[in-house]
């Protein structure tokens, strides 16, 4: 058994189930990705999709309807999906369909591939004058009992603000919160979840919630596809608990325009790169190299 696993995150950097399935199938096909450095445009690393080099899957998605009629393209490479569900309207989230829906397609996921390999994520909980403590409990129980048994265990984390995201938080009159306010957040939704039998997880967060059987997550986690720990991905914020994976995607991609969102310099970028988007390119997008860059082409 190889000791290091080589999970390939699909993706923290944008919603590929959603917005580029048919490329990722493509690129399944064709056994590798072109993946440029988001750092360093011009600098690419091929990542093998070969089933004897990737260790398992991990989708990252908002509504991953588009995947679900060909999950069994997949073959048999190991998978699971972090389904981010939450009840935000469009001022907040407005590139998705609605409530109801989403949580019917994590309901018809969850038959098609079990509640083991789908992980709910309420994730960001935003604080403001609209989404205070009681009306996160309020949606959250809701929510817990209409997706009760089609996941095992539900992943949160509180709003972080980013150079990326400060403005469109500022407007919204997104507040931070403060530790004694996450620990009343916390307890609340612990009862909710317990009343339908969810484990609930936080993810990236180093406050001690275990007094509400609230343990620290591993989104990516080696152990689920049967290898060892090979200790946090250093990429990752200092709390996080995730294995090492290799991201195949791309910022400024998403096109949903979730105002938390620290992927994106701003929608028109992403929509531009949606628009030029080739699915049977192999790269998601044809990132811009300034002109002045010395770094030769790849």
């Amino acid at each position: 058994m190889r000791t290091v696993a080589m999970i390939v995150s699909v993706s923290r950097r944008t919603d590929i189930p959603a917005l580029y399935t048919d490329w990722v199938f493509h690129r399944l096909a064709a056994g590798e990705v072109q993946v440029p450095n988001p750092m360093n445009p011009a600098q690419v690393r091929c990542v093998s999709l070969r089933p004897d080099d990737v260790d398992g899957f991990v989708f990252w998605s908002k509504y991953p309807a588009p995947m679900l009629d060909r999950l069994e393209d997949l073959g048999d490479i190991p998978f699971y999906f972090q389904y981010s569900l939450n009840p935000y309207g469009a001022d907040i989230e407005p590139g998705i369909p609605s409530l109801e829906r989403r949580i019917e397609t994590l309901l018809r996921l969850s038959d098609r591939i079990g509640p083991d390999r789908v992980t709910w994520r309420y994730d960001p909980i935003l604080l403001n004058s609209t989404w205070t403590p009681a009306r996160h409990e309020e949606q959250f129980g809701a929510m817990a009992t209409a997706l009760a048994g089609a996941a095992r265990s539900c992943v949160f984390s509180f709003v972080d603000r980013y150079r990326k995201n400060s403005k469109a938080l500022t407007r919204l009159g997104i507040q931070a919160w403060d530790e004694p306010g996450m620990d009343d957040m916390a307890r609340r939704l612990s009862e909710a979840a317990r009343a339908t039998g969810l484990r609930l997880e936080t993810c990236a967060e180093p406050l001690d919630l275990s007094t509400y059987g609230i343990g620290h997550a591993a989104c990516v986690d080696a152990s689920r596809f049967g290898r060892f720990r090979s200790g946090p991905d250093r990429n990752q914020r200092p709390a996080c608990g995730c294995s090492p994976s290799v991201d195949i995607g791309m910022y400024d991609t998403c096109t949903l325009g979730c105002v938390y969102c620290y992927a994106n310099a701003g929608r028109e970028a992403a929509l531009r790169a949606f628009r030029a988007h080739d699915p049977e390119a192999d790269r998601l997008s044809r990132p811009r190299i300034p002109a002045d860059d010395s770094t030769p082409p790849i």
